[in-house]
């Protein structure tokens, strides 16, 4: 049985027990500015778990997409991902423990065909300071189940949460555990604040009698070790209490939250302990094997990564997010970027996200419309990030192992350690001269085992402060964004360069960054970032849109935010390398009607009042050079006039 099939019985199974199927929430959270994207099933259901009305009613259940982004530099091992489904089944106010566990053995063993001798339990053991006893009915319940198919349900309490216990030798079935068994969004009750509601949950765990266990997570193993021998198979919540003025009272109305990763379950029904193996992943592995010439045996982390990251990029994209330099869309070009860096470990240094996306496609098409529907986009927006680092890469990487080949690794008898390695200087070169990200090289010197200076941060830090310095410097009497003076002139090709920034991301990508500029009466000059030189073809289309918005008399005005709104939840550009205080000036550009701006960016002034007055003496603005500025950087001079 393939995940599809898992994915699809399991929606049919609640069905059903009564249960709405209702549609998965989107990776970029709709309600919840909190957290940058949906990690869990519950999470876009926390209002109605909190007492709020489904429209669907008290049954629900889905195959919800999440992406858990701190979990990134875990990808390579057999069970971590970024991006995953889960399957979750709720109960708001309706059934409780009895249906909620026997439903699940039943979905498990019966549906899916686990075996239920390897099959272990987990349940909260209580907490006495907060007066909550121990789950002792969900023990009841799995000690019930276990007798019915002949298995000794022998509970067992884990006394240090850290260590475990000895599984084998004490032949437990059900196991307690104090926090780790206990949900709340505080994630400990005694942090609860007044008001809050939470539960003790059970877990669900499935044996891989063959996998050693992994000392480094303890000396014994245990059905919550992370070491591999036990996977997760689920999640059963039961919020049965709030916290008052006087401790903990039982909700008067109590809920089931459900979740479980699909693709642990596939695993499972594989007997297999690595998700990679499964029906959504391993034709991505297979193509991968196609294209390098290489093995999955052979280049399994990497192979391991490239699937999991494209995966996530795929449904980010589809959800509607690009790569950029913040929040989602920096998280995206991350992924992005490190399966392309994987990718040349495998030998493939030319583009092959081409093969891979439509791989992924086809995988997920049939049962999520939206991805059948944004298929194209999605391909070309992948695709034009992958063209855009590609060229970086290769250059980073050739000056990166000259660095790393240079650098000093003496030792002595007073440090017995490293003296120096690569220094912060050094990233700082990677990182301003050949626009090598900084955490790719902190990466790559843990994968090839180059040694860091111990002050490599500082040193880095320091260079970028440097750098500002000297910025500031070139600009020296001139006002704020480059101006030499606060002539009409200058406001007017101030005005000019914001309409002309904004064209070049939606002509080029929301990669441009702009890097600096110079603003005299004469022109305006604009530095940005961008990988190659901009074609003719794409001038125009610059020039044909910043003249159209002028034409549009966008009204230009400013008002003062947040610096994290403005950055964050507004989305207002800046410039690369600007820090900013507590508030910032943020300027739009709108035209009379639109629901939106077509500029909308941090700067302090000043501006016109009105587009149309740039066209003022019938000028029109026109780009005179396009040019090299440094690596990864391009220049571009413009001019008002009526030529």
């Amino acid at each position: 049985m393939n995940a599809q099939d898992i994915r699809a019985r399991y929606l049919a199974f609640f069905k059903n027990r009564g249960h709405a199927v209702i549609p998965r929430a989107k990776l970029i959270p709709e309600e919840d500015p909190t957290t940058l994207f949906t990690g869990s099933g519950m999470q876009p259901l926390i209002r109605y778990l909190l007492g709020e009305s489904h429209p669907a009613g008290t049954r629900l259940t889905d195959s919800q997409t999440c992406l858990r982004a701190q979990d990134i530099d875990e990808i390579g091992d057999n069970r971590h991902t970024t991006f995953f489904e889960m399957l979750g089944n709720w109960s708001l106010g309706d059934y409780s423990k009895q249906d909620q566990i026997n439903w699940f053995w039943e979905f498990i063993t019966k549906e899916i065909g686990l075996d239920p001798k390897r099959i272990f339990v987990s349940c909260f053991s209580g907490d006495e300071t907060a007066g909550i006893p121990k789950d002792t009915e969900s023990a009841e319940i799995w000690s019930s189940i276990f007798k019915s198919v002949n298995i000794d349900p022998k509970q067992v309490d884990i006394i240090s949460e850290e260590n475990g216990a000895k599984v084998g030798d004490q032949g437990g079935r059900i196991f307690f555990y104090g926090k780790k068994n206990w949900w709340c969004r505080a994630g400990d009750a005694s942090k609860m604040p007044v008001g809050e509601p939470g539960g003790p949950d059970t877990e669900m765990f499935y044996l891989f009698p063959d996998v050693a266990h992994d000392i480094s997570y303890g000396e014994h193993c245990h059905v919550n070790c992370d070491c591999g021998r036990y996977i997760e198979l689920g999640n059963s919540v039961f919020m049965e209490y709030i916290k008052t003025d006087n401790g903990f009272e039982k909700l008067p109305k109590q809920n089931v939250d459900y979740g479980g990763g699909l693709e642990r379950i596939a695993a499972a029904a594989l007997n297999s302990p690595d998700v990679y193996k499964i029906s959504v992943m391993w034709p991505i592995v297979q193509k991968l094997e196609k294209i390098s010439d290489k093995t999955y045996e052979t280049h399994t982390t990497s192979m391991r990564v490239i699937t999991d990251h494209l995966r996530a990029a795929t449904f980010l994209a589809v959800d509607g997010v690009t790569p950029s330099n913040k929040e989602q869309g920096y998280v995206m070009r991350r992924l992005l970027r490190r399966a392309i860096r994987f990718a040349f470990d495998l030998g493939v240094e030319q583009n092959f996200l081409q093969e891979i996306v439509p791989v992924i496609a086809d995988l997920y098409e049939n049962d999520f419309p939206e991805v059948k529907e944004q298929r194209e986009r999605v391909i070309e927006v992948l695709i034009k990030e992958e063209k855009v680092f590609r060229q970086t890469l290769r250059k980073g990487l050739r000056e990166f192992d000259k660095f790393a080949n240079s650098a000093k690794r003496t030792k002595t008898p007073e440090s017995e350690g490293i003296v120096t390695g690569m220094s912060g200087s050094d990233l700082f070169t990677l990182y301003d001269t050949y626009g090598f990200p900084l955490e790719l090289s902190a990466e790559e010197a843990f994968k090839q085992g180059v040694e860091l200076s111990k002050t490599w941060q500082e040193e880095f830090d320091a260079k970028m402060a440097e750098q500002r310095a000297r910025s500031q410097t070139a600009t020296k009497g001139t006002f704020k964004g480059g101006l030499g003076g606060q002539t009409i002139q200058h406001k007017k090709y101030h005005t000019a360069t914001h309409l002309m920034y904004q064209a070049l991301r939606d002509v080029l990508g929301n990669h441009v960054v702009q890097h600096g500029s110079n603003i005299t009466e004469e022109r305006l000059r604009f530095d940005f970032s961008h990988p190659e030189k901009v074609t003719p073809e794409e001038l125009k289309q610059v020039e044909d849109i910043v003249n159209e918005q002028i034409q549009k008399d966008l009204k230009v005005s400013f008002a003062e935010y947040p610096t994290e709104e403005a950055t964050g939840q507004l989305g207002a550009l800046g410039q690369f390398g600007d820090r900013y205080g507590d508030t910032v000036k943020v300027y739009k550009m709108i035209a009379d009607g639109a629901d939106k701006p077509f500029s909308f960016e941090i700067c302090g002034g000043p501006h016109v009042d009105h587009t149309l007055q740039l066209a003022e003496d019938n000028k029109h603005f026109k780009i005179i050079k396009e040019e090299s500025s440094s690596a990864g950087i391009r220049r571009i001079k413009a001019i008002l006039t009526a030529d």
